[in-house]
């Protein structure tokens, strides 16, 4: 089966809700992972910069607890 039939098999008008519905879904699912590891790297560089000016003297460990712990949600 060359591309163009099967192009043309899945633009059917039988076919073409599921491809709409399938590209959406898989969209989707990879819009989440990113969104998930971007958020990851943020928390993670918001951690290790809080280390950092605990290290310098600048900040307490209580008020960096207090500030990572801030910008945690709950969950419930």
């Amino acid at each position: 089966m060359e591309f163009a039939e099967i192009i043309e098999t899945l633009a059917d008008g039988d076919n073409i809700l599921w491809l709409v519905g399938g590209t959406i879904a898989i969209v989707a699912i990879v819009v989440g992972g990113i969104s998930k590891v971007l958020r990851t790297f943020a928390n993670e560089r918001t951690r290790r910069d809080v280390a950092a000016y605990i290290a310098e003297g600048s900040m307490t460990p209580e008020q960096g607890e207090k500030l990572l712990k801030a910008g945690k949600r709950s969950c419930g």
